[in-house]
């Protein structure tokens, strides 16, 4: 079985639900980003462990949260050896709009990745655009680089909607499912 890390920040605890559903399908350990940017160093020795890293943040101000951001600077010191090469990774946000420019936060995800010399895996889900979709559909935001997610600005986690939740559950199944088959490789 394939070892699988959800490393996130979440600002207002949306995007911690959203990391907790990834990471309950996938079959992930969990690991929180705290309010200062820091990990336990038995975090980067899970990191270090995994097959697969799964980054999460809240996209503000069309990236990725400050905290998130200090994470990743704080990589540097494994991408010097190279201690993530050819690891799976995948990326998820939220924001409170529909765009919310999530696209950025994903790209940047993406480029860590690739700066690490990982391998991406992105949503592999068809978008919910027809006239009958709504929110409850499975990835209505359309997304293929990785998971979007929307909560608006006044809504608590409780009111998150309930295709999002869906969503996330999906995509940690397909990083599950890649992630073992790449193991049989």
């Amino acid at each position: 079985m394939s070892k699988i890390v959800v490393v996130y920040h979440s600002g207002y605890g949306h995007t911690k639900r959203i990391a907790e559903t990834v990471a309950e399908s996938a079959g992930a350990q969990l690991i929180a980003i705290d309010a200062e940017g820091n990990l336990k160093d038995a975090d980067w020795e899970a990191l270090a462990a995994a097959d697969a890293i799964v980054f999460g943040s809240p996209t503000y101000m069309g990236a990725a949260s400050w905290q998130f951001k200090k994470f990743a600077d704080a990589s540097s010191k494994v991408w010097f050896g190279q201690g993530w090469k050819d690891k799976l990774a995948a990326g998820f946000t939220n924001s409170a709009s529909m765009n919310g420019d999530k696209l950025s936060t994903l790209h940047y995800f993406f480029t860590l990745s690739q700066q690490h010399s990982m391998l991406w895996v992105g949503t592999g889900m068809m978008p919910a655009n027809k006239k009958a979709s709504t929110r409850d559909d499975i990835n209505y935001v359309a997304s293929f680089g990785g998971l979007m997610t929307v909560s608006p600005s006044d809504a608590s986690t409780d009111e998150m909607a309930a295709g999002d939740f869906a969503t996330a559950k999906a995509f940690g199944e397909r990083i599950k499912t890649v992630a073992a088959r790449l193991s049989k490789a």
